[in-house]
């Protein structure tokens, strides 16, 4: 049996990395009621607005019929704060287009203006 004969005179050392985790969480980049911020969204809203709801269906990847269905447009604003990360509840998403469906429709037009798409 072998002995060791060097004596240790350094313990090892503790490396801590910390990490920050950031949510990436943001805000829709107009609010509901600025409707007038982008005068063609407005009126595209006021006037057909099942028009802009196609195209803020097609545009998010769904059928241009979503809008037509009851709830259905609910589920494309809790889907879109969800790819943008944006801040909200489904709560939010369902007073936004129960009580204000051509405000929300427009907002959602205008998110996607701004993000590109």
């Amino acid at each position: 049996m072998a002995y060791q004969t060097e004596v240790i005179s350094s313990q090892p050392q503790v490396t801590v990395t910390s990490y920050t985790m950031s949510s990436g969480s943001s805000q829709w980049s107009s609010d509901l009621c600025d409707c007038c911020e982008d005068c063609g969204i407005c009126l595209c809203g006021a006037f057909i607005p099942c028009i802009l709801g196609c195209k803020v269906a097609q545009d998010h990847g769904d059928s241009c019929c979503l809008p037509f269905l009851p709830g259905a447009m609910i589920a494309v604003r809790t889907s879109m704060r969800d790819r943008y990360h944006i801040e909200g509840t489904i709560c939010d998403d369902w007073v936004a287009v129960a009580c204000f469906p051509l405000c929300a429709i427009c907002q959602m037009a205008r998110e996607q203006k701004a993000r590109g798409v």
